[in-house]
């Protein structure tokens, strides 16, 4: 008789956190697939533990019919570094534990990486104890990412992170990468094994009831997380330069919430820069309602090699709408909105670009904005669909 399947999910964030990962075992739930999930008590963004929430050693709870076991999180790491790397070996420290308790039930583990490499380590510790298979779904590369936060690199900490990523990825069964570019990084940790392109999908369902109410005649919007990464400094900047040549109906809304955003405001108000209109944070489900009411959608990262190759998943956000796409990008995302016609690209770094490229919009006729939109569409139902991504990872998973 055939052993049941049973599957660990393993992951630094889920429900109530908005990640990908809670729509995937909604799925799976469906499908009656046998799994529970590990992870933190819920923090994300802000560093704090959710309302409702207990900061325990050890605790379950439920997402539906799925059991979810819960060990503490570090609260304050999105204010300090050294809090940081303490809620990242945390994390090793007490899903290692759980895991020895827990592990053998299960003879499969799913690894959903969207922070530190060092998540996975509890899923490695399950195939050596217990034979598991063992699939990452890789949403942030490693060691590169721990470097372009800051952290110097010293040929001690290049020697530790090389060898460790080279052992986690040499450990796992099936490598997931959510951006093609990651495939050639991680060719020369495993050159052995396949890894396989599972980008991500979109979360928002557009269907937008009323259109919100922006301020200008022509609205461009960036929507989601303000750190240092979004480039949103160069944006200002660039749109400031753009405005002040006469174009005083076109507004730059900005939606969201992050550890920038008190600099940027500061930046805007010390640098005189108007039509800048801060939103704060808005719900999911209400966002429809904003990218309906603008005309062009924005979104950048700082110009760093490691950034080239990352699809940042507000890029399958923004299709969803329809609407042009101003990525002021280099590598993937300049690519995908080059060859299919998305909108309009410029240098992360070239201020006097970014300034044309806010004034070449305006000059878009209906005629190109119709196949801009058709062309969003023409992307999502190959490269970005649901449902055949999802079909593609349960073949991976759960069928091989």
């Amino acid at each position: 008789m055939t052993k049941k399947k049973k599957a660990l999910i393993i992951g630094e964030a889920f429900y109530p956190e908005d990640f990908l990962i809670n729509d995937l075992v909604q799925e799976w739930e469906k499908d009656k697939y046998e799994f529970a999930v590990l992870t933190r008590a819920p923090s994300y963004p802000f560093g704090k533990v959710y309302e409702g929430y207990k900061n325990r050693i050890y605790q379950t709870t439920y997402y539906n019919t799925i059991k979810v076991y819960r060990f503490p999180v570090v609260q304050g790491y999105e204010k300090s570094t050294l809090i940081k790397i303490l809620n990242y070996f945390s994390f090793v420290f007490w899903s290692f534990w759980i895991v020895l308790f827990i592990g053998r039930q299960f003879d499969r583990v799913f690894i959903y990486q969207t922070g530190p490499l060092t998540l996975a380590t509890a899923g490695i510790i399950l195939k050596k104890l217990y034979k598991a298979q063992v699939t990452i779904w890789t949403q942030d590369l490693w060691p590169e990412t721990v470097y372009a936060y800051g952290f110097k690199k010293t040929r001690f900490l290049s020697f530790c992170l090389e060898h460790f990523v080279k052992w986690i990825y040499k450990n796992c069964d099936n490598i997931l990468v959510s951006c093609e570019g990651f495939i050639d990084r991680l060719r020369r940790y495993v050159p052995e094994k396949d890894i396989t392109f599972i980008p991500n999908w979109s979360l928002m369902k557009y269907s937008p009831v009323q259109k919100q109410r922006l301020p200008g005649k022509f609205n461009f919007t960036f929507a989601g997380n303000i750190g240092k990464v979004q480039n949103l400094d160069n944006i200002v900047l660039g749109f400031s330069k753009f405005a002040k040549k006469g174009y005083s109906e076109a507004y730059l809304n900005i939606i969201g919430d992050g550890s920038y955003l008190a600099e940027l405001k500061e930046l805007v108000s010390r640098e005189n820069i108007c039509n800048v209109n801060f939103m704060g944070r808005k719900p999911l489900a209400e966002m429809p309602n904003y990218y309906e009411a603008s005309d062009v959608l924005v979104m950048s990262l700082k110009d760093t090699p490691l950034y080239e190759i990352m699809i940042p998943s507000k890029f399958q956000a923004y299709l969803t709408t329809h609407k042009p796409i101003y990525a002021i990008f280099k590598g993937e995302v300049k690519q995908l909105v080059e060859d299919y016609g998305l909108g309009i690209i410029a240098h992360p770094s070239d201020i006097d670009e970014i300034a044309l490229g806010f004034e070449n919009f305006l000059s878009l006729s209906d005629e190109q904005m119709q196949r801009i939109s058709e062309n969003a569409l023409r992307l999502l139902d190959s490269v970005f669909n649901r449902e055949m991504i999802i079909e593609k990872i349960n073949l991976i998973f759960w069928r091989s």
